[in-house]
C-alpha cells in the first residue's frame, strides 16, 4: 500500500480535494491523508461545490 500525505497551507480545500480523488482513483492500494500547515478548520464552500459536481 502506497501512503501519501497532501499537505497546503489551510487544508480547506487543495489537499483535501486531492485526498479525495487520491483515494478515489487509487482505491485500496492508496492511504490518502491530508493536512494544513496553518488549518482554518473550516471546509471551503467552492470546494464543497466542486467536489459534489464531480461526484
Amino acid at each position: 500500500m502506497k501512503r501519501v500525505l497532501l499537505v497546503c497551507v489551510e487544508n480547506s480545500h487543495r489537499s483535501q480535494m486531492a485526498e479525495a480523488f487520491a483515494r478515489l482513483l487509487g482505491g485500496a492500494a492508496v492511504e490518502a491523508c491530508s493536512a494544513g500547515s496553518r488549518p482554518s478548520g473550516v471546509a471551503n464552500p467552492l470546494a464543497i461545490a466542486a467536489m459534489a459536481e464531480v461526484g
